[in-house]
């Protein structure tokens, strides 16, 4: 079993930053491609970022257009997800997500680990 915790949401203005990390447990964290979703007010859960085991292959929703970076220690079992110049329209919950295929992936249904969530909302 794996459980993942995220930490760093909050309040931001429009135009700041914010980072959210997702802590995990489980000895096979560094085998596990990891992904950010968000889920906006009317909207259905959203692909962000994922990372692959080695981080060398990351990809990005299209909305994140150069803003967002997602990173990863193996060490610490942590993923992180640094959001700049965000927007009124980032707001929402992020979900962290571990998929035990070692290559990033974009689909939800190929996460098998989910986070509770944070909460950030950006504000105009």
């Amino acid at each position: 079993q794996v459980h993942l915790v995220e930490s760093g949401g909050g309040l931001a203005q429009a135009g700041g930053s914010l980072r959210l990390s997702c802590a995990t447990s489980g000895r096979s964290f560094s085998s596990y491609a990891m992904g950010w979703f968000r889920q906006t007010p009317g909207q259905g859960r959203e692909f962000v970022a994922t990372i692959n085991w080695s981080a060398d292959n990351k990809y990005y929703g299209d909305f994140v257009k150069g803003r967002f970076i997602i990173s990863r220690d193996n060490a610490e079992k942590t993923v992180y997800l640094q959001m700049n110049n965000l927007k009124p329209e980032d707001t929402g919950v992020y979900y962290c997500a571990a998929s035990t295929d070692a290559v990033a992936t974009m689909r939800l249904r190929d996460y098998e680990y989910w986070g509770q969530g944070a909460q950030v909302t950006v504000s105009s």
